[in-house]
């Protein structure tokens, strides 16, 4: 597929919504519409077998949902990737990690947005006053044990994709590290 053109046709402080024209393989003319969105950090802060989540309600689902604290920085800047994850963690939960560790990569919804994350997982974790964003201030955090998680996702109390997908990537990053 080959960009023939492209327009903004939305911008706030946290996206941009583009419209491109496109040239198929057979050559026949289409429009893809991307939605441009900084790369985000999600981080998993593990505590023994406890995993620490946050709860908030979002807006485009209507919903209140569980998930790893996760986020961009303000404006659509360009944070390097670890200093992204342990700003999350300190603004969303209060924790400060002495170990982050990069376990993977995940895109968002790459027919929509080309938004990509990097997951960490956060070890030897302090408690301190979190830091929350305005659209933050209605979050819970709280600590669950693995086989709650599990149970949530399979309840389908946690949906969000990204923490169920760096969850795997933290069993797997975990069964590479035990062989």
């Amino acid at each position: 597929m080959q960009q023939t053109s492209s327009r903004e046709v939305y911008a706030n402080s946290w996206m941009t919504v583009r419209e491109d024209g496109i040239r198929r393989a057979d050559g026949s003319d289409g429009i893809y519409g991307v939605v441009d969105k900084p790369n985000y950090a999600l981080v998993i802060p593990l505590d023994d077998d406890r995993l620490h989540l946050v709860e908030q309600f979002r807006y485009p689902l209507g919903l209140r949902r569980w998930e790893f604290p996760q986020g961009t920085a303000p404006d659509r800047l360009d944070v390097a990737p670890t200093e992204l994850a342990a700003r999350e963690l300190r603004e969303e939960t209060g924790l400060r990690a002495e170990t982050l560790i990069d376990i993977g990569v995940l895109d968002v919804a790459p027919g929509l947005t080309s938004q990509r994350g990097r997951a960490f997982l956060a070890t030897g974790l302090t408690s301190g006053e979190h830091e929350r964003e305005l659209e933050e201030q209605d979050m819970r955090a709280a600590w669950f044990s693995r086989t709650e998680f599990e149970a949530m996702i399979a309840a389908g109390e946690i949906t969000d994709a990204q923490s169920i997908a760096a969850y795997t990537l933290l069993l797997l990053h975990e069964r590479r590290n035990q062989a």
